[in-house]
């Protein structure tokens, strides 16, 4: 059995280097349950830029450069050492940290914005970083578009690890991109929540075989900055849930054996046994003796994206 941690924690919002700090304080927290994976929602550090949903594209759009300046000056420079903190802690807790980031472009303009989900080794090294392939509603306002060279699963001591953010989870191409990879752990970071979101993470454990840890972006207007703009417009109720979590772990066969945490904030564990995902699969393997090769296949450009160049 190995033990998982989801962290139903909201961030600092729109603060990048203390995020950072609780985020270690998390982990080091769920390390001392014996958890050996632990896991955060999607754009913990440094938060889920929640206000999409809530302004008008034109008459707030000063409000939207605002908040957006904010968001692009507290994200995440992979080449820089700003995560060191977080790979630091892997290490000495020896444990496997999934966590969801905002990723800021460093190799062409320099402003352009990814969700963006890590995988950290015990080693305390990145062993993949997927970007979401597709923004959605609003997002597209926020983000650019992933491509697949992140689209991966990776060997870890707790089993093959993968993952997509939120509405990917809707994309059965995706999602048969990681099952194709021998996927025992999926993990869904999300901002979505209630009860259809639920339903479709047991379909996804059920379809794929595997284990679905549903990773809820948890927010309440308290934990909005006291210099927020126009709070009272956007978030008038001062104790509304703003986003209510609805972490969840999800067996191979479907069945919800902890959570969903709704409207509570916290450390949900649960033992897993990765060996159940060999059962599922004997009557359903989608991939496998249940994939028909000789009528579908699948190709992935798994190509990184190249940065417009300049030749003089």
């Amino acid at each position: 059995m190995t033990k998982i941690a989801i962290v139903q924690e909201p961030p600092v919002f729109l603060d990048r280097e203390k995020t950072i700090e609780r985020a270690v304080q998390l982990v080091r927290e769920a390390a001392s349950t014996g958890a050996e994976l632990v896991v955060f929602s999607e754009t913990f550090i440094p938060g889920y830029p929640a206000w999409i949903w809530r302004l008008k594209p034109g008459g707030d759009w000063g409000l939207s450069e605002q908040l957006h300046g904010r968001l692009l000056d507290n994200s995440v420079q992979l080449k820089s050492d700003q995560l060191r903190p977080l790979l630091d802690i892997a290490k000495e807790m020896q444990v496997t940290i999934v966590c969801g980031i905002e990723e800021r472009d460093e190799d062409t303009s320099r402003t352009t914005l990814y969700n963006s989900v890590l995988t950290i080794s015990p080693e305390g090294t990145v062993q993949n970083c997927h970007r979401k392939l597709m923004p959605t509603n609003p997002e597209r306002m926020v983000w650019g578009f992933g491509d697949a060279s992140g689209l991966k699963v990776v060997d870890t001591p707790v089993g093959r690890v993968g993952s997509l953010m939120c509405w990917e989870n809707y994309m059965p191409l995706a999602r048969y991109a990681l099952f194709a990879q021998g996927i025992d752990i999926y993990i869904a970071p999300t901002y979505d929540s209630g009860d259809r979101w639920l339903r479709t993470l047991q379909h996804i454990a059920r379809e794929g075989g595997c284990w679905v840890l549903g990773a809820g972006n948890v927010l309440r207007t308290r934990d909005l900055p006291d210099d927020f703009p126009e709070v009272e417009r956007l978030y008038p109720d001062k104790e509304e849930w703003i986003n209510s979590g609805d972490s969840v772990v999800i067996s191979p066969a479907g069945e919800i054996v902890a959570g969903p945490l709704r409207q509570e904030t916290g450390l949900l564990l649960a033992d897993i046994d990765v060996g159940e995902v060999n059962a599922a699969r004997r009557s359903l393997d989608i991939v496998g003796h249940y994939s028909r090769p000789d009528i579908f296949s699948l190709q992935v450009n798994t190509r990184q994206q190249r940065p417009v160049s300049f030749n003089e």
